[in-house]
């Protein structure tokens, strides 16, 4: 995939939730990868859009503090993240490396709003 990296092209990716931002990543250069250009199917990709939607549901962002349950929330949307990485991984057999990177912004606002 085209990134950022000097090579201009990169077969390290993470998969990494954030706001506004589609799911995959350069290892390298943090670059934000359209996930279109990854050649997995059309069902994982939903689910990867899906799940990266659901980033952040654990701020309440009117009042920028964790929500109840926030923490729990937080970890349910890292546990789903490991398991499609799993099945993106398996999707691309061996062309890419791929890792992923759980949220910890829900232990961040926990830990300052007290």
């Amino acid at each position: 995939m085209r990134c950022l990296c000097e090579q201009k092209e990169t077969f390290d990716l993470k998969i990494e939730g954030d706001v506004g931002a589609d799911p995959i990543w350069c290892a390298q250069c943090g670059c934000n990868l359209e996930l279109e250009g990854l050649p997995i199917s059309n069902e994982l990709k939903e689910k990867l859009m899906d799940w990266v939607t659901n980033y952040g549901k654990w701020i309440d962002w009117d009042t920028d503090k964790i929500t109840p349950n926030g923490i729990e929330m937080e970890e349910a949307h890292n546990r789903e993240g490991e398991i499609l990485t799993k099945q993106t991984k398996q999707e691309l057999k061996n062309n890419y490396r791929m890792t992923f990177s759980p949220s910890t912004m829900g232990r961040s606002y926990a830990s300052r709003n007290f």
